[in-house]
């Protein structure tokens, strides 16, 4: 079976993947072209589609008939593939879930830790080389240990997020989700108000139209002045233009983000803002857990020429 791989992977995934299939690796680091994502559905039997490869349901309206019959994405989230238009199409569509649960909660972890104790500003601060000694009121920020987390969304991700603000920082934590979660740490499920009055707020839901712009300027205004805000999900579950107007105008405190609404743009206002942190979509940005996304993707190809069920096949 001939298989388009749409950016380079590690070694090992390449190697995998090549060992069973007539691979073909695009060289770029972009995501596919209009031109390219039509091509792909006629040219090959499958396709390991990553982050912006979008296929979409004008993708699949154009090429009637696909060749292709599974996209096999590299990555938990897959709102950039229309999953219904795909099976719509005869294409499967699977993910890589549970690989990527721990590293993107540690970068929450990470962006409330700069944020609230102001570390990217200290950096800048000695690269720049105007630091003149500690004193005491230098680069006050805000304690994070026995403060309270609002935790957007309470699946795996969620949850792993929640553990260690509880365990690690000793923090109450409260979540917004559709249903109760059973958790081995104490969590309470709260409406998206109370949520978002916490003191510092993550969002951890899932990208796709039923949370895009889920936190958006009405959102924002239940939270504290003194709250700081943390989105590791997807950029458009944000209403970017709120979150820079709240900022600006000192509603919150300061805001940390891993993601963007128009990725890989970022606004201008955004970067000038200190009481930002931001960081280039770094989630899964580990070696060891980019090649468990990666052989995860494989095992779902192989499963599929081998006529078994497929391991991570997403339900339209």
């Amino acid at each position: 079976m001939r298989l388009l791989v749409t950016r380079r992977l590690p070694d090992r995934v390449i190697e995998a993947a090549a060992s069973c299939f007539d691979l073909v690796l695009r060289d770029r680091t972009t995501p596919l072209s209009a031109e390219e994502l039509r091509d792909s559905l006629r040219d090959f039997d499958l396709i390991l589609p990553t982050l912006g490869d979008r296929y979409q349901a004008d993708v699949f309206a154009d090429v009637p008939g696909p060749r292709t019959r599974l996209l096999a994405n590299f990555g938990v989230g897959y709102n950039h593939i229309d999953v219904a238009a795909a099976q719509a199409a005869g294409v499967a569509v699977t993910n890589t879930p549970g690989a990527v649960t721990d590293a993107t909660a540690d970068i929450a972890l990470a962006l409330i830790l700069m944020t609230a104790r102001r570390l990217g500003e200290g950096e800048r601060m000695l690269r720049a080389g105007t630091w003149q000694g500690w004193h005491p009121v230098q680069m006050l920020g805000t304690h994070v240990t026995g403060k309270t987390v609002g935790v957007l969304g309470f699946g795996r991700i969620g949850k792993a997020i929640a553990r260690r603000c509880h365990f690690g920082f000793g923090m109450e934590v409260v979540y917004h989700n559709r249903s109760a979660v059973a958790a081995d740490f104490p969590a309470r499920q709260v409406d998206m108000a109370t949520a978002m009055a916490a003191d510092f707020v993550v969002a951890a839901v899932p990208g796709g139209p039923a949370t895009r712009h889920l936190v958006d300027a009405r959102a924002l205004g239940a939270m504290k002045k003194t709250g700081i805000f943390v989105n590791i999900s997807r950029g458009d579950v944000v209403d970017e233009a709120a979150l820079i107007d709240a900022l600006r105008a000192g509603r919150i405190a300061g805001a940390g983000l891993d993601v963007y609404e128009m990725e890989p743009e970022v606004p201008a206002t955004l970067r000038a803002m200190e009481n930002v942190t931001l960081l280039p979509h770094l989630g899964t940005a580990c070696l060891e857990v980019r090649e468990a996304m990666g052989m995860m993707a494989v095992d779902n190809l192989i499963a599929f020429a081998e006529g078994r069920p497929l391991p991570n096949l997403i339900a339209p």
